[in-house]
């Protein structure tokens, strides 16, 4: 993936001396390593529990080449990224619509080209950012599974990088794999964990303290627990349902962890300097929202 932090800085510098503190964007990137680990029900469920506070959400789906975000919602798509990239409309024009009001940005599904950019490809989604004309004050970006470049890009040019993490020993060690990669060669230090699909919070505890004994003894990094949430047989149901759990089952147990973790997003601080990492597409943003 090519690397124009010099140029980007120099941008992001500019950005931030004309940015006004109520134009100011939260950037999350949900990853975790691992696939199965519930991730993109996390994005989405916590996504339309912050657009159920009054935000504006806008959520990319960045999976590139298994796109479900659209599925699991039950969402009809007719252009995605693939459409973008080629010159055949605008971001905007590929946003879809979804509960509590949500924006999303399809990805495409079975398409190996979307997985392996070019550095032209990578530069037109820049620019294609950078040209958006929908507002928001949220983008939460739901990565793929795995430690590829794209998924090194995403969450290094996140604000927040989200970690979602199971009780299983696979879990665990992609999830430190991941952030092994983005301190040891992205520079990336703080991260912020979600147990899932936990039995209790003792258990979300004690998971944490698995992930957090490895890191402290290998790795560099600050973690942080955020959110606990219970394995909840309505999350299977929502999704058979190709619904929300917050939405289908609003007061099942999952549904109201996932509200508590939306009211702390909320209140998690928005750099006012420049992070140093390489937000590409963030800086383009804000200075379109600012102007």
């Amino acid at each position: 993936m090519i690397d124009q932090a010099s140029g980007l800085r120099k941008m992001q510098d500019a950005n931030h001396a004309s940015r006004k503190s109520n134009n100011q964007i939260k950037v999350i990137a949900v990853s975790g390593g691992k696939g199965g680990v519930g991730k993109t029900n996390v994005s989405l469920n916590t996504s339309i529990a912050l657009a159920q506070l009054g935000k504006r959400v806008l959520v990319l789906d960045a999976d590139l080449g298994l796109a479900n975000c659209d599925v699991m919602l039950g969402l009809r798509v007719q252009r995605n990224l693939s459409h973008v990239l080629s010159g055949e409309c605008e971001l905007d024009d590929i946003i879809i619509q979804g509960p509590a009001g949500i924006n999303i940005i399809p990805a495409t599904s079975g398409t190996q080209s979307m997985v392996d950019l070019t550095p032209s490809e990578h530069a037109g989604l820049i620019r294609a950012f950078s040209d958006m004309k929908t507002q928001f004050d949220v983008l939460v970006v739901d990565t793929a599974a795995g430690i590829s470049d794209m998924v090194l890009s995403f969450a290094r040019a996140a604000q927040d990088v989200l970690l979602v993490v199971c009780d299983e020993p696979t879990s665990i060690t992609d999830c430190y794999a991941l952030m092994k990669l983005l301190s040891r060669d992205h520079g990336v230090f703080k991260f912020k964990v979600v147990a899932n699909m936990v039995r209790s919070p003792k258990e979300g505890q004690q998971l944490f303290g698995k992930l957090s004994k490895v890191s402290e003894r290998f790795l560099d990094v600050a973690l942080e627990l955020v959110g606990v949430i219970p394995f909840d047989e309505n999350i299977r149901k929502s999704v058979r349902k190709q619904q929300a759990i917050v939405e289908a089952f609003p007061d099942s147990p999952a549904s109201k962890a996932l509200k508590q973790l939306a009211a702390k997003i909320i209140k998690w601080p928005i750099p006012h300097q420049a992070s140093g990492h390489l937000e590409f597409f963030i800086e383009q943003l804000l200075e379109n929202h600012t102007n």
